[in-house]
């Protein structure tokens, strides 16, 4: 699935779609795209959310999989399709072109040109600011309790969040597990309202400034607070705002939400014609099995419009406008500021 340089970017006419984020949104819209007969371009820099996690869950049939081990077999089922290609590396610009279509510039400073666009770039966490978080990120520490609190239930959870997203996953977590403190690192913020209904459902709130994280070889053990008060714990949960890759979107004028995701309609449409997106950066549900329903409704979506301009254009007897697969040695050569990135 890996092409070289030659053979992704010979292209005597635009791609169909090019896809920037292979991740599942990415990869299931290029399996129904590639089954649809269009010629099909992957970018992706290989820099998915879930990198520390050492499986993922929830997605049916996938069940208890690791990441890697899914990417590699929806890869391998890509292959049997010859008109779906991979391009390892960051979209790096955008451009419209004046006939609708969109110029992509790859980090080895090619512009390719696609008539569709299908961004599925993803979110990426923002951790705590807690000491050695990062040693237990993916293995004891989690942020989504649909994927990772099953094999957590009934155990001890700590749960790190300011004022009511703090609140909410510890309502949340109540699904799994009763051992629940609500560990807000520092003042709480909460309402009198909120700190009695947590008392009611035996959530415990921990207003100590929190200095460290305790454990080995990715395993909590237990949260460590000012003052040596030791709060023995197998794992924590938090809340923190993700952040969106939406720099290709803002940079094509696709409008954004409140939550900071990227605005769409039916079938993913964006608010640009010709632009859809799929996946976490809708910011809706963030499973991978939604991101993947989402990819194959924007793929329905596009092979929709696609469709009907080729049926449209035979009809009226007007001929594709023809791409070369550099638009400027000049402008090739002269690498812009990264907008975003698969």
């Amino acid at each position: 699935m890996r092409p070289s340089c030659g053979s992704a970017h010979l292209q005597t006419k635009p791609w169909d779609t090019i896809i920037v984020g292979g991740g599942p949104a990415g990869l299931s819209a290029a399996l129904v795209l590639g089954r649809c007969c269009r010629n099909v371009l992957i970018c992706d820099a290989g820099r998915p959310r879930n990198w520390a996690a050492e499986r993922m869950h929830g997605f049916l049939t996938r069940d208890d999989i690791a990441p890697s081990e899914f990417r590699a077999s929806a890869l391998k089922e890509l292959e049997r399709y010859d008109n779906v290609k991979l391009w390892s590396g960051e979209v790096t610009d955008v451009a419209h072109e004046p006939n609708g279509a969109f110029r992509v510039l790859l980090d080895d400073d090619r512009w390719d040109v696609t008539r569709k666009l299908l961004i599925a770039t993803g979110v990426r966490d923002q951790l705590p600011d807690l000491p050695r978080i990062e040693e237990f990120w993916g293995k004891s520490v989690h942020q989504c309790p649909y994927c990772d609190g099953w094999e957590l239930r009934g155990a001890p959870i700590a749960v790190y969040g300011k004022r009511s997203r703090g609140v909410e996953m510890a309502r949340a977590m109540t699904a799994w597990t009763s051992d629940i403190a609500l560990c807000t690192d520092g003042p709480a913020g909460l309402k009198a309202t909120d700190q009695e209904h947590l008392a009611r459902n035996g959530i415990a709130l921990i207003e100590d400034r929190i200095v460290e994280l305790s454990g080995q070889n990715g395993q909590l053990d237990a949260v460590l607070f000012k003052g040596g008060r030791r709060l023995p714990r197998r794992a924590l949960f938090f809340d923190t705002p993700c952040i969106s890759h939406t720099g290709i979107a803002r940079k094509l004028g696709c409008q954004l939400t409140k939550k900071g995701g990227i605005r769409c309609g039916r079938y993913e449409a964006t608010t640009v014609p010709g632009v859809f997106v799929a996946g976490n950066i809708i910011k809706d549900v963030q499973l991978a099995i939604v991101a993947a329903a989402e990819g194959t409704r924007a793929a329905f979506g596009i092979n929709r419009s696609l469709t009907r301009e080729d049926y449209e254009r035979r009809a009226t007897g007007v001929r594709p406008v023809e791409h070369p697969p550099v638009a400027d040695p000049d402008v090739a050569r002269r690498r812009p500021a990264a907008q975003g990135s698969a």
